[in-house]
């Protein structure tokens, strides 16, 4: 639970939220944040050959590369959202999906800062999952100046009524 998981993130020496936990929940198949089911566990530790806090540490800085990849970024991006949404709930509250995004794409969308103040000033509630794999291909698709952006394509669409 929570409290194992603290201890866990202590004795690895990682914030709970920072990305590398993210990665570790996607290469153990979790299910639901904040825990790790026996199995998770045991999946994730057997692939990564890890059997003890130290060996975990040491593969901390290749958790993190494989976010450099861009379709194993994209995999984890996606898996995300199931990850982090309330599993009874069909789309994402707004509150956690901006953390989501914060976390995914924050350091590295140099429009994120202007994203992120277009949700915190919307009315909407939730982010559903084509809205949110959208974001990811705007993030990716259109240049920091906008210049090859459609007001009347797809995206504008979806991320209009993203909020």
């Amino acid at each position: 639970g929570p409290d194992g998981m603290e201890k866990f993130c202590d004795d690895i020496g990682v914030e709970p939220e920072n990305v590398v936990m993210l990665v570790l929940a996607y290469k153990m198949g979790a299910t639901q944040m904040g825990f790790f089911s026996r199995c998770e566990w045991l999946k994730g530790l057997t692939e990564l050959e890890c059997d003890s806090a130290a060996k975990m540490q040491s593969k901390l800085d290749y958790l993190k590369s494989i976010l450099n990849d861009p379709n194993i970024f994209k995999s984890i991006y996606r898996y995300a959202y199931d990850f982090a949404k309330d599993s009874d709930q069909r789309s994402m509250d707004i509150i956690t999906a901006k953390a989501m995004l914060a976390l995914l794409l924050g350091k590295h969308w140099p429009l994120y800062p202007y994203f992120a103040q277009f949700l915190d000033q919307s009315k909407y509630k939730v982010i559903n999952k084509d809205q949110w794999c959208n974001i990811l291909e705007f993030s990716r698709t259109i240049n920091n100046e906008l210049t090859n952006y459609d007001i009347d394509g797809a995206c504008e669409y979806s991320i209009q009524y993203a909020k």
